[in-house]
């Protein structure tokens, strides 16, 4: 920029130049505008992301909802079959002389078709629950009366009870309400108290304690056994589809997988805590 500096007269007598150095600005502006590049180029990069993140969402709902659909579809075309199968046993049964009944094998060898019909009937029943987790998830929660719910499943279970001479302990005192689905609920007290009772260690009478308290808004629920108890290797397949630990006890290894899909499903997290001969304590986390 330039001056013109005047005498008295009025002329021109010098002039004055004024400069500013610019050559900082310019270096921010620069280095504004790279910026700015390299944020559109990484918006570009997440919005590419995103999109094939929500194709391959896409993709897995839809294979999840073929996949229930099949299993459900095949846990409902074998019921058929298995029982004609049970419908043939009964019938051989029924044609057999009264001398091949008495004989050694025939009775054991007909007491194990019978015991792997049901089985594998059970397995089916599972197999269906299976399919219906993400029906469970939809359901809608309610108040709930735990002490109420945990009561109706203790006498479910009063014939296993019996027969293992197990002793349920039951204080759930500090949480009378609980807002899930009841049917969900049930399904959780009804396969962590039954493993409790089923899974007891020979020479001791299994005690099996079901305790609630609230803690940072959310509602926790623990069952406890003197059991067999778990190694660190079981504890890590536990929760597995058709993981069975124990081979001397009857199931299908889905009871466990159920649960821990359910409480999932609601926001919710199980945990176990065991020793080997000891026993074990599961825990389940739910919304408050």
């Amino acid at each position: 920029m330039y001056e013109p500096l005047r005498g008295e007269q009025g002329q021109v007598v010098a002039v004055i130049c004024v400069a500013v150095a610019v050559t900082d600005q310019v270096r921010a502006r620069a280095q504004v505008q790279t910026l700015n590049e390299e944020l559109a180029a990484i918006n570009e990069e997440l919005r590419a992301t995103n999109e094939e993140l929500g194709d391959t969402n896409n993709r897995l709902t839809r294979t999840n909802a073929d996949l229930d659909t099949f299993v459900y579809t095949a846990s409902h075309d074998l019921r058929a079959p298995i029982a004609n199968i049970e419908g043939l046993l009964e019938a051989l049964r029924e044609q057999l002389p009264p001398a091949a009944l008495q004989a050694e094998l025939v009775p054991r060898l007909l007491a194990m078709m019978q015991g792997a019909v049901e089985r594998f009937q059970q397995t089916l029943v599972h197999l269906t629950d299976v399919s219906k987790l993400q029906l469970y998830q939809s359901q809608p929660p309610e108040p709930v009366d735990l002490p109420a719910l945990a009561e109706a499943v203790r006498l479910d279970l009063a014939p296993l009870l019996a027969a293992t001479h197990a002793t349920l302990v039951v204080n759930l005192a500090a949480v009378p309400t609980v807002s899930f689905s009841p049917k969900n609920l049930r399904s959780i007290l009804y396969n962590l108290l039954s493993n409790a009772a089923k899974y007891h260690a020979p020479g001791r009478p299994p005690v099996v304690a079901l305790r609630g308290c609230r803690a940072a808004g959310r509602v926790l629920l623990e069952v406890e056994d003197n059991g067999l108890g778990l190694s660190p290797e079981q504890q890590g397949r536990l929760f597995g589809m058709f993981q069975r630990l124990h081979d001397h006890v009857e199931g299908s290894g889905v009871g466990l997988y159920t649960v821990k899909k359910i409480v999932e499903n609601a926001g919710g997290t199980i945990t176990v805590r065991s020793q080997l001969g000891v026993g074990s304590t599961f825990t389940v986390t739910l919304p408050g």
